[in-house]
């Protein structure tokens, strides 16, 4: 070979090695861990907090209003006192039955004594047995007498009691729109005051109708329920304790009530908040955060890091969600190292670069 084309061909291979393109960067990504947990089944819902009993309390009895015990918005215990009429007329009232009482018991005891006498009087043949029979009305009308004036120091007494209104439930009062002083009627078309139950409490939300099956399934397990504020906030555990006995054929969904202690009371009548119903707990479940999942022609794959920081696809089925998590099964095993973020400029074999433990070292949290 001439000189010359030795170094035509020295040039050309400098012209080469000069085009030769640079190895790609590392890719940065997040990655988290598949592990295997314990996963509870739960289907996710809207509800709304309302109180298991409701009591417009009113008035049995009509007088002024002497005393108002409590400021609207006060928690109130069953029995507790909130108001008191004027209870005078009503204790004229019963003093005076209770002396129609003495009276009538009186007359009552005296026929009594009198038929008794006749009784014997008659068998001696000393009265007529018309005269007997008119003594012995006159005792039963008597005894009917005192039965009525009875019945009448009861109801006296009754609405003496009425005249002190009290709380039927525990819960949390209303607003009041009636003050001190104020002229009370007996059974008003407004009431006095407004309690709502607090404690517990219920949620009302609703499931699509094609759960149905898998709810009477668990239905006889004491089922758990949770709400969670839609604010925000810790959410609130409770137990099923409704289930419609019919579809709600307009939007194809059952109607579910879940019961709550509400013992901090964070669940408010009329609120909204965010349902999960727990039907069962699968154990050994192969869990990755629902991020690392990519959709592809040919199904879910996600990327898996390899010891030389690579990365590998691996074909993964998700056979549910569970929160912010996937439960999957396919060729990803316990441990293996998932990524979550960065996945749109990844391909197979591409080398990867960690970000910082700091950043991305998720493990999954709880479920």
């Amino acid at each position: 070979m001439t000189s010359s084309v030795r170094l035509l061909f020295s040039v050309l291979l400098a012209a080469c090695a000069e085009t030769k393109a640079p190895p790609a960067p590392p890719v940065p990504v997040t990655v988290a861990v598949a592990e295997r947990r314990t996963v509870p089944f739960e289907l996710p819902a809207t509800g709304t907090v309302e109180p298991i009993q409701t009591v417009a309390v009113q008035a049995q009895v009509s007088g002024a209003l002497q005393r108002v015990a409590f400021k609207e918005g006060d928690e109130v215990k069953q029995g507790q006192i909130l108001f008191q009429l004027d209870p005078r007329p009503y204790q004229a009232a019963l003093a005076q039955a209770a002396a129609v009482l003495v009276r009538d018991s009186a007359q009552a005891a005296n026929a009594a004594e009198e038929a008794k006498r006749y009784e014997s009087l008659v068998a001696k043949e000393y009265v007529t047995s018309q005269q007997y029979e008119q003594i012995r009305t006159e005792a039963a009308a008597s005894r009917a007498t005192l039965a009525g004036s009875q019945a009448a120091v009861e109801e006296a007494r009754l609405n003496l009691q009425y005249a002190t209104i009290r709380a039927p439930i525990s819960g949390r009062t209303g607003s009041l729109l009636i003050r001190q002083g104020n002229l009370i009627r007996a059974n008003s078309t407004e009431p006095l005051v407004k309690i709502n139950q607090l404690r517990p409490i219920q949620v009302r939300f609703a499931v699509p109708a094609n759960n149905l099956p898998l709810i009477q399934t668990h239905i006889g397990k004491k089922l758990v329920v949770r709400a969670e504020p839609s604010g925000g906030g810790d959410p609130s555990e409770g137990t099923l304790s409704f289930v419609d006995n019919a579809v709600d054929t307009s939007t194809g969904t059952i109607l579910l009530k879940g019961r709550f202690p509400n013992d901090d009371g964070t669940l408010w009548p009329g609120g909204f908040v965010n349902v999960r119903l727990e039907l069962f707990v699968e154990p050994d479940a192969l869990v990755i955060p629902s991020t690392a999942v990519v959709a592809g022609q040919q199904g879910s794959f996600v990327f898996v890091i390899q010891p030389d920081s690579s990365a590998s696809t691996k074909a993964v089925t998700v056979s549910r969600t569970a929160g912010d998590f996937a439960i999957i099964s396919g060729d990803v095993q316990p441990g293996d190292r998932v990524v979550v973020d960065g996945q749109l400029r990844l391909r197979q074999g591409s080398k990867v670069q960690i970000k910082a433990p700091a950043d991305t070292a998720r493990r999954l949290g709880s479920l």
